[in-house]
């Protein structure tokens, strides 16, 4: 009988942890921080892009200036 009861104790704490989900504030938080690493990775996206758009400007540019090889 104590086993019953110890089982059951224990599947209804686990039951209650299941249950009970993050709070509003700690949703919010998770939700700020994942916006904050999305636009973080956003920035150093846009900026290899267009530092490798400025890399590929300036090979076109040097390649109209040298000499057609014969």
């Amino acid at each position: 009988m104590k086993k019953l009861f110890t089982l059951l104790f224990v599947a209804a704490a686990m039951s209650s942890f299941v249950a009970c989900g993050p709070n509003k504030e700690d949703e919010a938080k998770r939700k700020a921080a994942e916006q904050a690493k999305m636009d973080s990775l956003f920035k150093f996206s846009s900026q290899s892009t267009a530092a490798a758009m400025d890399s590929v400007a300036g090979a076109m540019k040097d390649t109209a200036k040298a000499p057609a090889m014969k």
